[in-house]
């Protein structure tokens, strides 16, 4: 079955895992509290603030200690949605404010133009909220890149370790998982979307092998219609 649609992971794969680790969770972790105590009373920030709460098991957590509760999982890069949804907002004041700039690589950015532009539907699932997915590419380096993606897809969706996230992911657009194409730079996430059904390609920029898919050191060398 030909390939219809595009499903990229973000860190590591359109992105670097540094720019992830070197300037956006810095940025999180020192704004996230002011942010925290200035918003706690909007609905938006307050419903993550209670989910924090459920979540942790600290349902009489003030909000000093979900601050805390927070960082803590900042540190230990902790997949929590509240946390990414909490994280996305911090993210956006800063890229509206034009201090940070989402990285993409140029390789991605040729590529996903030019695979838009030959009619790819192209989609990320990351496990960062649909919020900072949208604002790295609305707020890339590259400029705005939004208009190439028809959607994003975040850990509501499923674990990205997990094969009826992706099967759950393939619904959502529409497609049979065999007309998919999954790229990312982790071994299991591969494995699980190859599970489903869908077609992989591994990223490997730093050197090394993922087994049981096809790697590539640059979205340059991936041809969708060879699968």
């Amino acid at each position: 079955m030909a390939i219809k649609a595009i499903l990229t992971d973000i860190e590591g794969t359109t992105s670097a895992v540094s720019f992830v680790f070197d300037v956006l969770f810095p940025y999180a972790r020192e704004h996230l509290p002011a942010f925290v105590r200035q918003h706690a009373a909007d609905p938006a920030v307050a419903t993550q603030l209670q989910a924090v709460r459920n979540d942790s098991g600290e349902q009489g957590a003030d909000i000093d200690r979900v601050i805390a509760i927070l960082l803590q999982w900042i540190a230990e890069d902790r997949k929590a949605t509240p946390l990414k949804a909490l994280q996305g907002m911090v993210w956006e004041q800063g890229y509206r404010a034009g201090q940070l700039k989402g990285h993409v690589y140029e390789d991605a950015v040729i590529a996903l133009k030019q695979w838009h532009q030959a009619g790819y539907a192209l989609y990320v699932y990351s496990s960062g909220s649909i919020q900072a997915q949208r604002l790295i590419f609305g707020c890339s380096e590259a400029g705005d890149l939004s208009a190439l993606f028809s959607g994003y897809f975040d850990t509501t969706s499923g674990p990205k370790r997990e094969e009826a996230s992706y099967r759950s992911i393939a619904s959502s657009i529409g497609r049979p998982p065999e007309s998919i194409l999954f790229l990312s730079d982790i071994v299991e996430e591969l494995d699980a979307a190859q599970r489903s059904g869908m077609c992989t390609c591994a990223l490997v920029r730093d050197g090394g092998t993922l087994v049981g898919h096809l790697n590539v050191s640059s979205f340059a060398s991936i041809d969708p219609g060879a699968f």
